[in-house]
């Protein structure tokens, strides 16, 4: 079985500490030859600045090509478009185009008087641009947001419609969902790549949390095994093997890429890359 293609997400640090561990985590993954990084891009637009100036130093320092998450929360669109345009003149070629997550306690999202009413329009004026290759969101499970199941499909495929090549999926933790998802996809005609994203799970009860808040859902099995795990210490020893088999199951249905959302903790990520045949590639240089 050929290894996938990889990519890895980061997030933008807030603090001195988070900056050397972001780019700890990056000198640990970086020689896994990943198609690209990304960094995301707070609710609210939150991290706005902190993450132009992660996703400019990391295009700087490491020769990797960067991705920048864009949002339209909180922004008019010369704003956004603005911020797009900065990333064109610094080399960055690569967005991950979302609507975005309104700030906590706003109630959902609301458009800007002089914003993007959703990502599809967003996409379309970043796809005008000519300047990048544009990937977007996937939910293989329902959207908080959306009606049903046939909603997340039709709307990606407007999505990609407008402009966006690829797709990357919400984690998940059975590959059936995405599977299930993917047939769904093809069976609506949309013919673009979807990226399974990949979550290792490094703490259990900030993953359940994080998952009780975008819809993923928790197959009984797992917390029981997480339940056990943590009695016996052995957490980070169950969560290789899950993430691991996790992969090795996409792949022998034909995934050919992961894209790993790695909390900027690459321990887990590193060796789940590992078990699946993905080996160092390059060697990471200029890192401040």
């Amino acid at each position: 079985m050929t290894a996938p293609r990889i990519s890895f997400e980061f997030f933008p640090p807030q603090s001195l500490e988070a900056s050397f561990r972001l780019w700890d985590t990056v000198q640990v993954l970086a020689p896994m030859g990943p198609r690209f990084i990304s960094v995301t891009y707070g609710a609210g637009g939150t991290t706005r600045d902190l993450t132009h100036e992660a996703v400019t130093t990391l295009h700087k320092t490491t020769g990797l090509p960067v991705a920048a998450h864009l949002t339209c929360v909180n922004a008019t669109k010369d704003e956004t478009l603005n911020i797009a345009n900065s990333y064109a003149e610094a080399g960055i070629n690569q967005i991950v185009a979302l609507r975005g997550d309104p700030p906590k306690g706003s109630g959902g999202f609301q458009k800007h008087p002089e914003g993007f009413a959703d990502s599809c329009e967003l996409i379309s004026a970043l796809a005008d641009t000519g300047k990048f290759t544009l990937r977007v969101g996937a939910y293989p499970e329902k959207h908080p947001e959306a009606t049903d199941h046939k909603a997340d499909v039709e709307w990606l495929k407007r999505k990609l419609d407008a402009g966006a090549t690829e797709a990357l999926t919400q984690f998940f933790f059975e590959a059936e969902t995405f599977l299930r998802f993917r047939d769904a996809c093809a069976d609506a005609g949309i013919t673009a790549p979807i990226i399974p994203g990949i979550l290792p799970i490094e703490n259990w009860k900030g993953v359940k949390k994080f998952s009780a808040a975008c819809g993923t859902s928790i197959p009984a099995w797992l917390d029981e095994a997480f339940d056990k795990a943590i009695r016996d210490n052995r957490q980070d020893l169950l969560a290789t093997a899950l993430c691991t088999e996790l992969c090795d199951e996409l792949l022998r249905e034909g995934v050919e890429d992961l894209h790993f959302y790695t909390l900027n903790r690459p321990e887990l990520t590193r060796d789940v890359c590992h078990a699946i045949g993905v080996t160092p590639q390059v060697k990471l240089e200029n890192v401040a």
